[in-house]
């Protein structure tokens, strides 16, 4: 893929598949310490350990409209080619966590794109599901759980015109203030 934001948003579907009603997702990038992280966690049905090693392959899906799966392992091959790493882990009917980490200034790097959007998408899209997005910078960070717009919204359903216009506009506020006035 040629932006990580889409990599997020194939493994946040993943998540919405596996009927979560909670998907966590934290963006950590230092340049201090030339690497950015993306962990995707959800409250899903999980899977077994023979699962988690049918899903890191790219010849397995559980789709029926495909007859490959390559969601996760690029997912994996961008992190690894960087010198960076991969893992996922799974319980059963308690959830799965996928994290991937890069080296930022390695040649192979793939861009983080519009992760915003992304987030933006997947509440708009799922507005059934709480999504909890935290993104952290050398210079601060920021989260928008949903579960707190709820409580403030009192019913206003989060795919409204208007709830999605101040989602939108606070995230790009809150990335401008921790990546130093331009979004990455």
């Amino acid at each position: 893929m040629r932006e990580l934001s889409l990599n997020v948003m194939d493994v946040a579907q993943n998540s919405v598949r596996a009927e979560a009603s909670l998907v966590e997702i934290s963006v950590e990038e230092s340049d201090r310490d030339d690497l950015l992280s993306i962990t995707i966690s959800d409250n899903g049905c999980g899977m077994t350990e023979e699962q988690v090693q049918q899903v890191i392959d790219p010849f397995f899906t559980t789709r029926t409209t495909r007859k490959v799966g390559l969601g996760v392992p690029l997912f994996k091959m961008s992190a690894e080619q960087t010198g960076g790493s991969f893992s996922i882990t799974s319980t059963l009917g308690q959830g799965t966590c996928t994290k991937a980490t890069y080296v930022k200034s390695h040649v192979d790097m793939t861009p983080l794109g519009d992760i915003n959007s992304t987030i933006s998408i997947l509440i708009r899209c799922n507005p059934d599901i709480d999504f909890v997005f935290t993104r952290t910078t050398d210079n601060g960070s920021f989260s928008l759980d949903t579960r707190e717009l709820r409580e403030v919204l009192q019913g206003v359903p989060l795919d409204t015109h208007e709830v999605v216009e101040w989602i939108e506009q606070f995230l790009k506020e809150q990335t401008e203030i921790i990546c130093g006035g331009a979004e990455l």
